[in-house]
């Protein structure tokens, strides 16, 4: 905060009120600062687990973890989801506006999924998570918002059902997943021909070196204590965190049978791949 000696008075500036009280725009912070919260609530359990480097699952984590990762993300896809991400994808906004097959993998709390059935009420949202909890809550808040259009499913993301889908869609969770590279091929499987998978992961560069900043700083460190050893207690156990970068994403993606991959948009803490 600013201190003002001759008015004896504490202030924000525009900038410290930014970060630390508009709730709800992406450059709030306080999603991050739960999110740090919750991992000092099972600090025994963390340090334990990055001594060991063995997996920990993402039902071990914190209750506390799993709200402040909505929060940290939410804002970013209420900010940039409908208005700038689906426009720049090939094709894909018309057919959502038109009524399409929506599958929404690793939906965690649901904010994706209910603002994909808000934006395009035609289509149907089939979202799927593995983490029952996770699930819950995120049919709590589809009810609480209203919607109609949407269904949650406990599932594993290499083996959700349904077939035929229009558009598919992972948000910031890939890297979390032991096993992505079966689940992009389950993914592509599910697709319809000409079907699109949207992937939207954390902002990275190809090095290290070009991590070395704030954001990039800020993920590794939650990488190291949640979002690697989620995968690592996984089925193949893959572990590619969360500073993956597109060069190694488009890797996984081509090896589960993708041949075209392309940065569509970026926002300076997500990158968007159009996946086909």
């Amino acid at each position: 905060m600013t201190y003002d000696k001759e008015g004896e008075k504490f202030s924000l500036s525009p900038e410290q009120a930014l970060v630390f009280t508009r709730e709800g725009q992406p450059a709030c912070m306080q999603g991050f600062f739960q999110a740090i919260v919750s991992q000092y609530e099972t600090h025994e359990k963390a340090v334990k687990t990055f001594k060991s480097g063995k997996g920990r699952p993402w039902s071990q984590q914190s209750g506390c973890c799993f709200c402040a990762t909505d929060r940290f993300f939410r804002p970013g896809y209420a900010a940039n989801l409908v208005e700038t991400w689906i426009p720049a994808l090939e094709g894909v906004e018309s057919k959502l506006h038109a009524g399409a097959k929506i599958a929404d993998i690793g939906c965690g709390h649901g904010s994706s999924s209910i603002l994909l059935a808000q934006a395009y009420p035609k289509s149907e949202v089939h979202a799927f998570d593995f983490h029952k909890p996770s699930i819950m809550e995120a049919r709590k808040k589809a009810k609480a918002a209203g919607v109609k259009n949407v269904k949650f499913s406990v599932t594993k993301a290499q083996s959700f059902p349904g077939k035929d889908f229009d558009f598919a869609c992972i948000f910031d969770a890939l890297h979390d997943m032991g096993d992505p590279v079966g689940a992009a091929k389950h993914i592509r499987k599910s697709l319809k021909p000409g079907g699109t998978f949207m992937l939207v992961e954390p902002l990275a560069g190809d090095t290290m070196t070009d991590n070395l900043h704030p954001i990039g700083q800020i993920y590794y460190a939650f990488s190291t204590t949640v979002c690697t050893p989620a995968s690592l207690a996984q089925e193949v156990g893959l572990g590619l965190g969360a500073q993956a970068g597109q060069k190694r994403l488009t890797q996984v993606l081509n090896k589960a049978g993708f041949s075209h991959v392309r940065r569509a948009a970026e926002t300076p803490t997500n990158m968007v791949l159009e996946v086909r």
